[in-house]
């Protein structure tokens, strides 16, 4: 029989349902099987395991919708080990890997061999989301119905979006027959082609191509009409324009299934951080405006961007380190989700439990994955983090392979201390010091 463990002196805290107070929680196995604030008033049962966290917060394991692996085909930048490992000392339980692989995610082998690999590695949880269309080109569309069936928790192209009018709509109508969700890269083409960073004052003052904000807005408007003509499920992956958010708001108003996420490197940077030309500061979609960020988190608070995701794409070296306009896009980010996230709930921008619900119950809600809950029955997914810890980012202590951080250096508030998956410490921050 599995061994009990008592998560004792915690402060729960379960965003779906409103939950924050002191108490303890009990897991058996793989599954909860008690939490609250009076569980262990007459004491722990004999013979379980204690585990007494002293006060510091324990919250349902993270849930991070939008990873880019290099397994297959870059395992130099980034292997689903390395992932793994990054992913567990961020606090991040359940992560969706992107299918822009080498060979992309579009049949059901490759949805087995995510699967298959996240059960050897036996760390977190990695569910794959599988491409809309054959190869990632955007004429021909994968077999969503098997792609479904063989477990892809959603559907699409990575960072290259579906142009096609007619594509995104039969994808969003064959789609909605599975109740599965279409994931967008928000970006039209022909106006971000050979785009470097944000259209405006700056980019021309740096002589670099931009990419103008309507190119987000135009792609959201059109798919939008598309999903009120096939009431298909949408998802507008980072949203990173005041009018996206405004877009988005509006559609939600009328009652479309529409979702979208965002990630911190949106909300926290802006274009004036690309700099001296700094590659790391590099973003598909760029970073934007400070009135853009502004609406990000507004957009957060009121509920509007439902979810937060690290946006983790791994590069080395030989691609970041290269003329602006030649290097590849994209930042790690498994590991700074937590601190960058209660960032904002230190300014007073977004309330802890809608911080904490945009990476754990509400992109798991999106995803269809019975994850994100601190209750009986779920599975024993938890994150420990200590709200107060201070600490410097440091690429030179990230588990993941890469270190393209924009943030490296900066000073930040709270960390995960202890990540739980299926009942199992897959990461103890005092355990990995010793080490």
């Amino acid at each position: 029989m599995s061994q009990d463990i008592a998560y004792t002196n915690a402060r729960l805290l379960d965003p779906a349902s409103g939950l924050d107070a002191p108490g303890g929680l009990l897991t058996r196995g793989d599954r909860i099987i008690g939490v609250g604030p009076r569980l262990f008033n007459e004491g722990v049962p004999p013979g379980t395991i204690v585990v007494d966290l002293a006060g510091r917060c324990l919250a349902p394991g993270f849930v991070d919708m939008r990873v880019a692996i290099g397994e297959p085909g870059e395992e130099h930048k980034e292997s689903i080990q390395t992932a793994s490992r990054a992913a567990a000392a961020g606090g991040v339980t359940a992560l969706a890997c992107l299918p822009d692989t080498d060979p992309p995610i579009d049949d059901v082998s490759g949805v087995e061999f995510i699967a298959r690999r996240a059960r050897e590695v036996k760390l977190v949880k990695i569910f794959a989301q599988a491409a809309v269309t054959r190869g990632l080109e955007g004429r021909e569309l994968a077999e969503i119905g098997l792609l479904d069936e063989a477990g892809a928790v959603a559907f699409t192209d990575g960072a290259t979006p579906v142009a096609d009018a007619r594509v995104m709509a039969g994808a969003l109508s064959y789609a909605s027959t599975f109740g599965t969700v279409i994931v967008q890269h928000p970006e039209e083409p022909s106006l971000a082609r050979g785009g470097a960073m944000n259209g405006g004052e700056l980019s021309t003052r740096l002589g670099l191509p931009g990419v103008p904000r309507a190119a987000e807005v135009i792609l959201i408007e059109r798919d939008l009409r598309l999903v009120a003509m096939t009431g298909g499920r949408y998802h507008a992956a980072h949203v990173s324009t005041r009018e996206g958010v405004e877009e988005i708001r509006a559609a939600k108003q009328r009652g479309l299934p529409v979702t979208c996420d965002t990630s911190p490197a949106y909300f926290t940077l802006t274009e004036a951080d690309v700099g001296e030309y700094r590659t790391f500061a590099k973003l598909s979609p760029p970073l934007r405006t400070a009135d853009d960020q502004a609406a990000l988190l507004e957009g957060l608070a009121d509920g509007t961007i439902d979810a937060i995701a690290s946006d983790h794409r791994p590069q080395d070296q030989d691609s970041k380190r290269l003329p602006f306009a030649q290097a590849a896009f994209g930042i790690i980010g498994l590991e700074t989700l937590l601190p960058l996230t209660l960032a904002q709930v230190a300014n007073g921008r977004l309330s802890l439990a809608r911080a904490l619900g945009a990476i754990t119950h509400r992109p798991a809600d999106i995803l269809r994955l019975p994850l994100g809950r601190l209750a009986p029955g779920r599975a024993a997914d938890l994150t420990v983090f200590d709200p107060d810890q201070r600490w410097t980012i440091d690429e030179a202590g990230f588990r993941s392979k890469s270190k393209n951080s924009p943030f490296h250096g900066w000073k930040v508030t709270g960390r995960t201390v202890r990540c739980v998956v299926d009942g199992r410490s897959v990461f103890h921050a005092e355990a990995a010091a010793a080490n």
